[in-house]
């Protein structure tokens, strides 16, 4: 993974959650759901959010009551911090009431090569194993 500057911290002790980004959170669809030990804490609804990197913030709409609970919004985020497949986004939740939930996030930077991303243009399949020499 790739360290940038000012962008790492210790995560405080509050909640927080991480994601490895695939193909479903970065290509038309752009989701990203939000994982169960943080949906334990967070209430089920549609809450106005935060997402706050570096000095910017994202405002996108948790959806608390849906049966995938996710950041609507997220799109945005990701292609102006031009997430790619492999990065890994750790968002820690600063504030989490029934008006307003806020999450710091750190990305790392994956740069998994591109020949392990697109299967079909080698003639492979996801069960050809990968051999590093």
């Amino acid at each position: 993974m790739e360290l940038q500057g000012q962008e790492f911290w210790p995560l405080s002790g509050k909640p927080y959650f991480h994601v490895v980004l695939s193909k479903s959170n970065l290509k038309p669809s752009y989701h990203l759901t939000v994982s169960a030990e943080i949906q334990k804490v967070v209430p089920s609804l549609e809450i106005p959010t935060l997402l706050i990197f570096k000095d910017n913030e994202w405002q996108m709409v948790y959806q608390g009551q849906s049966k995938h609970k996710k950041f609507d919004g997220w799109k945005s985020f990701a292609m102006d911090n031009k997430l790619e497949i492999g990065d890994a986004c750790v968002f820690e939740l600063l504030d989490y009431s029934t008006q307003v939930l806020k999450f710091r996030v750190q990305i790392l930077r994956g740069k998994i090569p591109s020949e392990f991303l697109d299967y079909s243009k080698n003639g492979l399949s996801k069960d050809t194993p990968i051999i590093i020499n």
